[in-house]
Formats: C-alpha cells, structure tokens, sequence
C-alpha cells in the first residue's frame, strides 16, 4: 500500500480505470437520455446537478469535474439549472450507479441573484440569454432535496463554493443570522470543500469498489457528520490556541517575531513564543500525539449564534487551520451531531494540473441550446486560467477560503497548447486571447522558498502587512510565458484580464515594462480598494504607496512605448471598519486623481469571509478576540451603505443632495461650492437624465477626464468561482 505524507498525495491520474472507461470520450456529458443512448449507456454512474448552464470548458467547475471523472473512466451525466418545483427534472437520465454531486455553479446562489443591497438581479451571466430566476435561492440545499426526494437510496455529494464557504456554522447576509452548516440543512452525506479534484476522485473509486459513502471519512478536503469523537483522536479545545478572554494589550499577530529563525512567517505552536497567536500551551494529552490523531474542538453552532464574539474567535480559528501542511481536523456540535472537517486538500501539482486542463474539453456551451448567448461564456472564451490559488489573504474575498494559499501553476507547454487549440477549434476567434490569469494575474508560479517554512507557516497572508521575505517574487516565468504566447502562430494580441497584484508587480520591473508595453488594451484594472490605511488594515491590503509606486511604473513604460494606457482602480464602499470620514477622504483623492467611477462595488458579506466576522460581530479577528477587543465600526444601515456609495460617485448629481447634508453633519460644509477645491456643486439641475445599469441602479452619465472610459465592467466570471463576491 502506498503512503502518501506531508504535501505529497496520490496522483489524480494514477488510479486504474473504472471498467466503463471502455465505451470512451463523449463529445459532451450527456443531458439527456437520448444522448446517453448515443453513447451506448445503459445508465450514469455519477450525475452532476449545477445551478449554471453547462458550458464543456475547464472554467466551468461542472464540466471539469465532469470530464476528470470521465477520464477515470466513469459515466457521467449533466443535469443543468433544472426546474426545481417537483423531483421529476431530477429523474430525467434516470438512477445514478454511484452517487449525485450538487452544485450552485461558479458563483454562490445568493450572490448570483441577488445585489448588495438584497435586491433581485434582473438578468444571470451563467444562463442562455442572461435569464434571470433559473436558479433557486441556496440551490445547494433546493437541488438537494429535490435529489433525495428522486432516488432516496442514492448518496448525495455537494461541493462547489456555495458549499464550501457553508462547511461550518456561517453568518448568512441574506437572512441575517449565523445559520447551521449546510451539511445539517441538506443532509447530504459528505461534502468536498475547495477544489475538489483528489477528494472527488478517491471518492468515486472507493464508492465504485463498494465502499459505502458513510464509511469513506478520511478523505482531506471533506467534511460530513458523526455521533462522536472517535477513540483514537485528541480534542483540542479551540479555546486552548486563541483564548477569547480577557488579556493584556497584545502585539499584532501577523508582525512575527522569529529570533534566529526566519522572520515572517508563523509557526506551529510547539515553537513557544515564535507564534505569538497562540495563548496557552496544548494540554499534555494533545502534545503527544501526532497532528492527524488531533481534531480541533471549535465553539458550538449554539455558542456561535448566541455570543457574537465567539462567532467572531471560531472564524479566527478556521482560518490559522488552513494550511494543509499543518492544519488539523476541525469539530463543531451542533445540537447532539457533529459536524466534522477533514483538513484541506493537498494542492495539485503542475503535472496534475495539466492532466486535469488538457482533459478534451468541447470549450463551448452542450449543444442544447442552440447557439444561445450566455455572457460568462463570452466572456471566458478566448482566455485560459494558467493558475489557481491565492497568498493574498484580502478578508473580503472567498478564493482563499475556497481554493487555497498555494499556488497551483500550469506547465508553460499546457497553456500554450491551450492557446492553440482555442486558434484552432473555437468559433470566432479573432487572433486576441482576452486573458491569462486566474485569481490573479501574476502569482504564476510564485511560492515559498522554503518547503520546510511553507508547511509550518501558519500567516493569513504572504503580502500583509508587507511582502514576506520568504515569497520567490520572480516573475521570470510568467514574462518567459507571455513572450512565447504572444509568438504563437495566428495570435496577435494577448491581454490580461485578471485583477493585478500590483504590490507583488512593482518587485519586478521588467514584469511591468513586458505587460504594460504589450498586454493592455487601453485599460488595466487594479483594485487599491481604498485609500485610508486603517481601512486597508481590516482588507490586509497595501497601502497607497505601492499603488503609487505601480503607477509611477505604469506611466513610464506606456510613455516608452508611446502609448496612451490608463488604469482602471476598483474601490469598496461600505466595508467593515470604514467610517463616514474614511469615504469622504477617499473621494477627494479620487477628485485630486480625475477619476470618476461607474462601477462601485458594495461590500457584501459573503460565508466564511474574515471581514464577514467583522462585519456580524464587529470584532476584529486578525487580532485576538475579546468582549474587550477592539472594536470595527460596522456600516450596515442602508443610508450609510447609501452614502458610501455616493461618496465614491461624488460626481453624480444623483448623489449631491445626500453628500451635501453628509458634508454638513460632518463640518465640511467648506467642500461645498463651485470652485476646483470643492467635492460637490452647490446647485442642483433640474433635470437629471438616468440610465439603467443591468442591476437596476441608475446613475447619471458624465463625461469622463479626457482619454478615459470606465463604463465596461471588468468582472470576470471565473474569478466568481473564488471570487472576491463584491458585487
């Protein structure tokens, strides 16, 4: 028998066949049994319900699970965005072999339909024609049910980020309240969390060879229910790593101090006061026993919705557990069930990454709908995802929560032969590749230098409060990438689309000359977020200086080249820990800076999310947590979130009468007037002409500083898969 330690595990592609593998590769999953009929199958071993529609491209979690199974030689079914108000869409490619595995899609449910503000979307990105209300709300907990009602006797797997970010007991934005894990709500019999392709694969095999689902617990990456603590596991009371009493006024946790060891990064416990998160030392059971007979014993789901601060320390805790080389197993009560969470996967490696990329995807929406526009795959179309994975650790977003801080890289031969293919096989293709990136665009192949350092570092980030010593900033591999892309036969331009990690770009100047000289189009979206630094603190974004920097940059290699390039900066209203004087500073640097915005994100507190700690509890959690902790000023009324807005749209004359009486309240009255220095006119038109936007907010059109646009929205839907959920 093999073992498998450490970061190492089994291979996704070294598992034998399942004997099905004989009747070969569809030209898409099937949806429909006269399509299972075509192939010759009698019945699906595995049939993947999604809330989106079924695009066969590796950007769509659904059709790459899919074709991974497939290429394990299973068969496998696709039944997409269903109609939910009876079992019978449920049955229509009939029993599964094996299992059903339920998706909400790239995008969390909640999110896809609804808007910051808890208003309906009109239209949906993943369904034919944009259609709005394909999907129901929490489609994880709808599709499954639906599944059980259908063939009760058939084990029900659910995954995707809706899952994920629900494994625990979770504050949910749209009902406002913590609500239970979403394995008690759906009684579903495991869960794989993150990206799943070693749970899912094992777990096929083993379900395959007999296993019964509920005897599979030891699988990373999953998470399920039990009666007990088994006998062979020691309780860690969470209590016990990040006492939430009362203590002494305490040092920032992610400012490390290492002695003679290396100094940014955070260890484990055992090394004493290098890892000043921890308050007491483990109890002399626990010491003995090696890690993966430990199993963290988290705060109830009935502690959690009854002490904000305990919902506050449990998210604290989560989140120092997530490093797959040290982190231990996580339990949570929740009446006389537990839930229980396996530690994270092991990440793939780049051979694992190819395989799983180059499976023989059709890259364009099942036939069944008939050449239909579905804007998330226009979008994607002509871009490919060299890499997955995020060290950023910003609080507001879900990618690292859901895929993980390593970074995952494709081989540079893959990703070419991508491109290729795209040249050669997909409709329209023009000779412009809208993207390579991923999460972000230039964490390709960046890791730490130290394997022994990476396994034990227990930081939220690589990049907060500054650029961990330990991080490879290279960015050689990824301008060697860019250079044979754009060389490739039959391609004329290639453009990066994702958002930049533009504190990590300035460590490498001759990343920024090969982008900006020849991967812009015109625009460049980077996200400083805001520009208060006791604001960036509760993101553990940088600080207005490395934009700056970047900026400098910018504009130095677009005037080497000749070329007129502007940035396009994201911002976030509302977001925990910012105040009325916080926005108001930040739209007179925005005023100071010509620029005049369109699309402004509203923070949207999304599960599992370190600033959705913050931003129920209002306390902060990369800090110890206390009753007396330090307090985060929470803008959560709709007339603050309101005025958030507007300050960052201080141009709309929409916004002036709000952002007039805000400046009175506030003692500016001097920044209203006529004049340059002032943020807003003291006269209002009398005629306002709207437009409306696709989420039913209006706004006023007003014309830009000369040579810049920032109508188009940059959103891309592959970053919704971890997406930062700003919407």
């Amino acid at each position: 028998m093999e073992i498998y330690t450490s970061l190492t595990a089994k291979p996704v592609n070294s598992y034998r066949p399942y004997w099905a593998k004989r009747f070969g590769t569809a030209p898409v999953l099937p949806m429909s049994r006269a399509e299972m009929d075509a192939l010759g199958w009698d019945s699906c071993d595995i049939i993947l319900v999604s809330g989106d529609a079924y695009i066969d491209h590796p950007s769509f979690g659904v059709a790459l699970i899919g074709r991974l199974l497939e290429a394990q030689g299973f068969r496998v079914g696709i039944i997409a965005q269903p109609d939910w108000q009876s079992a019978e869409p449920f049955k229509v490619l009939g029993k599964p072999n094996l299992y059903f595995g339920v998706t909400a899609g790239n995008m969390d449910s909640m999110v896809n339909r609804y808007t910051a503000d808890r208003k309906i979307r009109s239209d949906d990105a993943y369904t034919p024609n944009a259609e709005a209300n394909k999907r129901p709300d929490r489609a994880v907990l709808v599709y499954s049910q639906r599944c059980k009602e259908a063939y009760s006797d058939v084990p029900l797997v659910i995954g995707s980020i809706e899952a994920s970010l629900r494994r625990i007991a979770h504050y949910d934005y749209w009902s406002d309240k913590v609500r239970r894990s979403i394995l008690i709500d759906s009684k579903a019999d495991l869960l794989v969390y993150g990206n799943a392709e070693r749970a899912i694969v094992e777990l096929s095999h083993r379900i395959a060879r007999g296993e019964a689902i509920h005897d599979i617990q030891d699988i990373r990456g999953t998470a399920f229910i039990r009666k007990q603590v088994p006998d062979d596991f020691v309780e860690v009371p969470s209590t016990r790593l990040d006492r939430p009493g009362v203590v002494e006024k305490h040092e920032d946790p992610y400012a490390m101090k290492m002695g003679k060891g290396d100094a940014s990064c955070a260890t484990d416990e055992k090394a004493g006061e290098t890892a000043p998160t921890i308050s007491l030392p483990l109890p002399l059971k626990a010491a003995k026993v090696p890690r993966d007979r430990q199993v963290i014993r988290m705060p109830s789901y009935e502690e959690v919705v009854n002490d904000p601060v305990m919902y506050a320390h449990a998210s604290r805790v989560l989140h120092l557990e997530a490093n797959p080389g040290n982190a231990r197993a996580l339990v949570q009560k929740h009446g006389n069930r537990e839930v229980w969470l396996n530690p994270p996967p092991i990440p793939l490696t780049t051979k694992e990454m190819d395989y799983v990329y180059d499976l023989p995807y059709a890259r364009k929406p099942h036939p069944a709908y008939k050449g239909a526009n579905i804007p998330a795959w226009e979008m994607i179309r002509f871009s490919v995802n060299i890499m997955r994975g995020c060290f950023g650790g910003c609080t507001f977003c879900s990618i690292t929560e859901h895929e993980g801080r390593i970074i995952q890289s494709r081989s540079e031969d893959s990703i070419l032969r991508e491109i290729e293919e795209i040249r050669d096989k997909v409709d329209g293709f023009t000779g412009v590749i809208s993207d390579l990136g991923g999460p972000t665009a230039n964490m390709y192949r960046l890791s730490c230098k130290s394997e022994d350092i990476e396994k034990n570092c227990r930081k939220l980030s690589c990049v907060y409060p500054g650029v961990c010593e330990n991080l490879n900033t290279d960015h050689s591999a990824l301008i060697q990438l860019y250079r044979k892309a754009r060389s490739l036969r039959g391609v004329k331009k290639i453009l990066i689309g994702s958002g930049l990690r533009y504190d990590l770009a300035v460590k490498s100047p001759e990343y920024v000359k090969e982008l900006v000289q020849h991967h812009v189009g015109g625009y460049l979206k980077i996200a400083p977020e805001h520009s208060e630094e006791n604001v960036l603190s509760k993101m553990m974004k940088p600080g207005m200086g490395a934009y700056d920097e970047f900026k400098r940059m910018f504009e130095k290699f677009s005037a080497e080249a000749g070329k007129k390039q502007y940035l396009i900066p994201y911002f976030i209203a509302a977001h925990p820990g910012t105040t009325d004087e916080d926005m108001l500073n930040l739209a007179l640097w925005l005023k100071r800076n010509d620029f005049r915005l369109d699309q402004v994100q509203t923070f949207t507190p999304t599960p599992m999310a370190m600033a959705t700690a913050m931003y129920h509890s209002g306390k902060n959690p990369l800090r110890k947590v206390t009753a007396d902790s330090e307090p985060v000023p929470i803008p959560k009324t709709g007339t603050i979130r309101k005025l958030h807005k507007a300050f960052i749209r201080y141009h709309d004359p929409q916004n002036w009468p709000m952002l007039r009486e805000a400046l009175k309240k506030m003692g500016r009255a001097d920044l209203i007037g006529n004049g340059k220095k002032h943020l807003v006119p003291a006269y209002q038109p009398a005629v306002l002409p709207k437009i409306v936007q696709s989420d039913g907010s209006r706004f006023q059109a007003k014309p830009m500083p000369k040579g810049f646009n920032q109508t188009k929205s940059f959103a891309s839907p592959k970053k919704h898969t971890g997406g930062r959920h700003k919407h």
